[in-house]
């Protein structure tokens, strides 16, 4: 675990630079929601803050990525480390059974698995689909899934180097459990729920720019 505590040191470094250089500061909501066990974590994906912020605010996690961002020089070489469960998205059948697999053994070891439902990240008031992978897994692993909803975008734009002050809001759900449901229902719910979420929080922030 000493890598993990490696970066989870460095993303609080990080996000320490991000309040003293650019003004941008964050607070989390729902702590007390956190399980005692490992779970699946389906967050909203808006910008890098939340790569930095789930590595601080979650316990030791791997992520569910496509495998594309390993052959990235230095940043692909370090993410390889942490054991992501590194997927082919041109192979939805044999991605679902890797999916699957890994996760077990990671979840074996004692880490969270974080997946963000949506594929990529979306600019603040932009809409995508959720996908149902993270529900499936849920389902396989029997294990709950923990909703995360922020509003990163609205101070740090998707693939934008440049940040603006003020305070990013993140909610952690309570844990939806699959048992006995359909991967369209769960997926349904918690879509529901993060959107939800930013709808009552959201749309304040500089960046924020929801399509016409």
């Amino acid at each position: 675990m000493l890598r993990y505590r490696i970066i989870r040191g460095w993303s609080w470094i990080m996000l320490k630079w991000l309040k003293f250089t650019c003004g941008l500061t964050y607070r989390v909501e729902g702590l007390e929601n956190l399980p005692a066990n490992p779970a699946v974590v389906m967050s909203k994906h808006q910008s890098a803050w939340e790569t930095l912020a789930l590595q601080h605010v979650f316990p030791p996690q791997v992520w569910v990525l496509k495998k594309e961002l390993l052959k990235l020089p230095i940043f692909g070489w370090g993410l390889a480390t942490l054991s992501p469960i590194a997927i082919d998205r041109s192979n939805r059948a044999e991605a679902q059974k890797q999916l699957i697999s890994q996760g077990k053994d990671r979840l074996a070891k004692g880490f969270w698995i974080v997946i963000f439902p949506e594929g990529t990240r979306v600019p603040s008031g932009a809409y995508k689909p959720y996908k149902q992978g993270g529900a499936r897994l849920a389902l396989d692993l029997e294990v709950p899934i923990v909703p995360v909803a922020h509003n990163s975008g609205e101070y740090w734009p998707r693939n934008s180097f440049l940040k603006w002050p003020g305070e990013i809001v993140m909610v952690v759900g309570k844990p939806i459990d699959p048992a006995g449901r359909s991967p369209q229902d769960v997926t349904q719910e918690v879509e529901n729920w993060i959107e939800g979420e930013i709808q009552r929080f959201g749309g304040v922030g500089p960046c924020y720019a929801p399509k016409k």
